[in-house]
């Protein structure tokens, strides 16, 4: 196994933020670019914020892999790019972090594996241990042979609370084109990551402050496994009435406020550890 290679994405239409600007680093859900996933919220969040996002392998900006990879070689990989990239913005201060679905579980990895650099995080529609290991062989053997359309109608009923697709065609279809456009061995191998990722003996370990977010209409990761994901790190859980699992495409305006006010209610000292 190797860590793969992650882009970084910058939000068109974001203020030039300020030297002292705080660096928040946005995580995607499988299936989809970070750009289609996170710029609602990106546009509505407030503060003096420095946003940048990372892709999974083989989606939106970043190479394809046909190699496997962990969840803590995709953290890895998230501060492998920042190093890369972004030296500067990481060198003094931790930075703070919001991810979906598998940026989700990502985040947990970042938390245990490199508190020193994680200062707070928003963990959305994510839990200590997602789905079933076999549920995710059997979908990456599926993906793999037959590649990513085969998920489109699925995902389309998983990803959205009621109504959501009516209401906002632009939103849905930009997603649901990330997912058809998807490499389908990448998809596969973070498939099977997902099918292997289980930090529920874990997480007491985690230091900084940690707010997770639920959709009440989520059945790939149910409020139930959210709100306990908070308690096993001694944070706090918010459950959005109106929203399924893509919470920053579902509710933006809703999710730029809870990070906007968890991050500024928890300034990031020099070790990342709860005040």
């Amino acid at each position: 196994m190797t860590v793969p290679e992650l882009a970084l994405v910058r939000f068109p239409g974001r203020p030039t933020p300020s030297p002292q600007a705080r660096l928040v680093v946005l995580g995607p859900s499988l299936g989809t670019s970070v750009t289609s996933l996170w710029s609602g919220v990106v546009r509505r969040l407030e503060g003096d914020f420095d946003v940048l996002g990372w892709d999974l392998p083989g989606h939106g900006a970043s190479a394809p892999t046909g190699e496997p990879f962990t969840m803590s070689e995709l953290a890895q990989g998230v501060l492998a790019a920042l190093d890369r990239d972004r030296p500067d913005a990481v060198s003094e201060r931790p930075f703070y972090y919001a991810g979906n679905s598998i940026g989700g579980c990502v985040g947990q990895q970042l938390l245990l594996d490199a508190p020193d650099r994680v200062g707070a995080a928003v963990l959305l529609g994510t839990a200590a241990r997602v789905g079933e290991p076999a549920g995710w062989a059997e979908r990456a053997r599926l993906v793999a042979a037959a590649g990513t359309p085969t998920q489109v109608v699925g995902s389309a009923q998983r990803w959205f609370a009621p109504g959501f697709i009516e209401r906002d065609a632009v939103t849905t279809t930009g997603l649901l084109h990330d997912l058809q456009d998807a490499d389908r061995f990448s998809y596969a191998r973070a498939c099977e990551a997902l099918g292997d990722f289980d930090l529920r003996e874990r997480l007491g370990g985690v230091r900084a402050p940690v707010l997770t977010v639920a959709g009440a209409h989520d059945a790939a990761t149910p409020p139930g496994a959210v709100v306990a994901l908070a308690e096993a790190v001694g944070g706090r859980a918010v459950v959005l009435d109106e929203a399924a699992h893509l919470l920053p495409a579902e509710a933006p305006q809703d999710v730029a406020r809870l990070l906007a006010g968890h991050f500024i209610a928890h300034p990031a000292d020099a070790e990342g550890a709860r005040a």
